[in-house]
């Protein structure tokens, strides 16, 4: 599987992984399907062999496609994956959708897979957080360290970049996936998160993907009004009056009020943006 080198730095912090995993008997990675995730069960495989297992949550505000993922690398890894259920659905905290929603969600995720760890005898779970990660909002992350949830992507200094290059070395075939998150972060802080909200986003986002063919698709539900962000060099994909009607009509079967795209495009945390407005409520401000 290993059969490449690394020049520099990236060699070096990927040898240091290595070594992070010798140390441990047998770890469980907590895999969501998505690159950085992946790279970590990789290189845990390298240093463990067979002490090496994979857990998936397939709760309803994961998006299919990346349990899917999840199941293919395991499978090309050759490492057993086990298939869990979280309902953070049912927990008012966490449908509320306050500003550290994300962490009522990790703290149920860790919470379970404490249970899976004890039951295989493990006493080292770990999850794909890198160090970029940890320079934006993350709340769940607090709730990891408060479980006791090892990072060492995060922890060797790893950056998304670098997991990318890591991930073709090891011939990954999801290298190149962009990231994405649960369905919940498509829903404005402070509107309440629903069954309903959530199979409406998921639907919404399959049907665009499978009329316009974009990689990068974030549908946010704002209230019943749908703001489709797609990967900056993807808009051009959207400029089409009759797709745009087919899409207008599609999400409208869905639900949706109005469907509106985005014009500056996918950004990372564009939810999260309102926070820094909050804090900065006006640019012109003087210092």
């Amino acid at each position: 599987m290993y059969n490449a080198t690394l020049n520099g730095i990236v060699e070096q912090k990927l040898q240091r992984l290595i070594e992070w995993f010798k140390l441990k008997d047998k770890v469980l990675v907590a895999l969501s399907g998505g690159v950085d995730s992946s790279v970590v069960a990789a290189v845990a495989k390298l240093a463990l062999n067979d002490g090496v297992i994979a857990a998936t949550s397939s709760s309803e505000i994961i998006d299919p496609k990346d349990l899917e993922d999840a199941i293919k690398i395991t499978k090309l890894l050759g490492i057993r994956h086990i298939i869990f259920k979280t309902e953070e659905l049912k927990n008012p905290l966490f449908t509320s959708n306050p500003l550290n929603r994300c962490y009522y969600c990790k703290k149920e995720l860790s919470i379970k897979l404490k249970q899976i760890a004890e039951k295989e005898g493990i006493k080292t779970i770990v999850d794909g957080t890198n160090a970029d990660d940890m320079n934006t909002h993350r709340p769940g992350a607090i709730a990891l360290c408060e479980e006791g949830i090892y990072s060492p992507l995060a922890e060797v200094g790893i950056s998304k970049d670098e997991v990318r290059k890591i991930a073709i070395l090891l011939n990954l075939p999801n290298a190149d996936k962009p990231s994405n998150a649960c369905l919940s972060s498509r829903i404005p802080y402070g509107q309440s998160i629903t069954i309903e909200s959530i199979r409406r986003i998921a639907e919404a986002e399959r049907v665009i993907r499978e009329l316009t063919n974009v990689k990068v698709l974030r549908v946010r539900d704002h209230d019943g009004i749908a703001r489709i962000e797609v990967g900056k060099d993807e808009r051009k994909k959207l400029f089409d009056e009759k797709l745009m009607e087919i899409i207008d009509a599609k999400l409208k079967e869905l639900g949706f009020k109005y469907v509106t795209i985005d014009l500056i495009g996918y950004r990372t945390g564009s939810m999260d943006e309102i926070l820094f407005e909050r804090i900065i409520p006006s640019k012109n401000l003087k210092s």
